[in-house]
């Protein structure tokens, strides 16, 4: 039985298909539009409705307390006498910096007022506290 191929005429396809490649990049394109937005802001927390001047951002630390009254400094979860040690440590680098306090606003006025007091004791001198400007 003989070959009905030839081996000779074969020809090499140096093309590239560009069609799937093209729909994994628009599809992770649309992934990163859509998350982006939620990981940005890091930790959830509704903050409370007021009128705001913005604040130049060139050294800052951010406090945040969400409804669990959850304490978080710069997104890292941290406990009361570990963010004493940390602010002191933060003045003593720098006594200009600044703190912006994130809360939600359905927590309880006390527990903002202990991160009041423990940003008082390192001898801050720079706060905010962050609210949400409304529609």
């Amino acid at each position: 039985m003989a070959r009905r191929t030839s081996l000779t005429n074969t020809r090499f396809i140096s093309e590239l298909n560009m069609t799937s490649i093209m729909d994994l990049t628009f599809l992770l394109l649309l992934t990163f539009m859509i998350t982006f937005p939620n990981i940005e802001q890091g930790i959830a927390v509704r903050l409370p409705k007021g009128k705001t001047t913005t604040l130049e951002h060139q050294d800052s630390l951010a406090i945040t307390l969400n409804a669990n009254a959850e304490l978080f400094l710069d997104n890292a979860a941290i406990t009361e006498e570990a963010l004493a040690n940390a602010l002191k440590t933060k003045v003593a680098d720098n006594p200009e910096i600044t703190v912006l306090v994130r809360a939600d606003e359905t927590l309880a006025y006390g527990k903002v007022v202990n991160v009041l007091r423990l940003m008082h004791e390192a001898q801050i001198t720079r706060m905010a506290i962050v609210t949400d400007p409304g529609k």
